[in-house]
This record gives structure tokens, sequence and C-alpha cells, in this order.
């Protein structure tokens, strides 16, 4: 796979006693107007595509083939059971909460909250805890019905 280049990569000679080495190439290093860090990466990537004496040069290059990327394990919660909401609900409560009591009223859609820790879309927020309503617990529902939503009362 020449990814490319046309011509032969070819490297100045290295001073005696001292080896030519590609591992620090990076992808946008470029000689005559070819990216050869982009091709050498494609090279390490495609290791298994190259014949037997494209790797062997490579290799006198001090190339190696990429190391396979690996898969991470799927995250895990510490508690089991149904969620508590947590800080994504306080935080939204919170935002709720400073909202009403500077407007006097339910959000729109639209509202922003500014809170010490970054905006929050308080708006969205309770679009989101009403299409949940059926999930959310009597202390969550308690707390919304205690700030005016009305929804959450009955």
């Amino acid at each position: 796979m020449d990814g490319g280049l046309a011509a032969p990569l070819r490297l100045p000679r290295p001073a005696p006693g001292r080896s030519a080495r590609l591992t620090t190439v990076v992808p946008g290093a470029t000689r005559h107007g070819k990216d050869i860090g982009r091709w050498l990466a494609a090279q390490r990537r495609n290791w298994g595509r190259l014949n037997a004496e494209q790797q062997h040069r490579l290799a006198e290059l001090g190339v190696k083939k990429a190391p396979r990327a690996r898969k991470t394990a799927a995250k895990t919660t510490a508690s089991s059971g149904p969620r508590t909401g947590g800080d994504a609900f306080h935080k939204g409560l919170q935002a709720l909460a400073q909202y009403v009591a500077r407007e006097g009223g339910m959000p729109g859609r639209s509202a922003v909250e500014k809170l010490p820790d970054g905006p929050h879309r308080v708006g969205i927020w309770m679009g989101n805890q009403k299409a949940r309503r059926d999930r959310l617990d009597a202390a969550q529902l308690g707390a919304l019905a205690e700030l005016g939503v009305d929804w959450a009362a009955g």
C-alpha cells in the first residue's frame, strides 16, 4: 500500500554509528509535499495487508505494527436497583427553585438558569421530568409539587 506516495520513501543517510528511525513521524509531517506522517500511520494500521518485503523494509527503519485498540469494559454502577435521581435531579430542582423565586411561575422550554457550576437548561429539564414522571419516586414528585409543578401534585 503506497497510500498516495508514488515515489519510494528515501530518507537521508544516518550518520555513521546511528540508524534511521521513523518512530517520531506524526501525521502532518511532509516531505516534498507528501504527508509522510499520514502514510506511515496507514502502514502501521494496515500492517497485515503489506507483503513480507514491505514489512521487512519498514521494520529495518524501526516501524512496527500498530498495537490493537483495546475494548473498554462496560461501565458498571456502584448500586443496584432503581436509580435515585442523583445530582442531575438535584441540579434541575435547584435551577427550577431559582427560576420560580425570580420569575414567580414555571419556565418555558427555552429557559436557561445560571447555576454556580454553569448554565442549566431548566425548561428542557422540566419537559424531561414530565415525560418521565412515572419513573420519579415520591420524594422527587413531592419536591416538584412544592415548587408549584401542577402535574407532580396529583
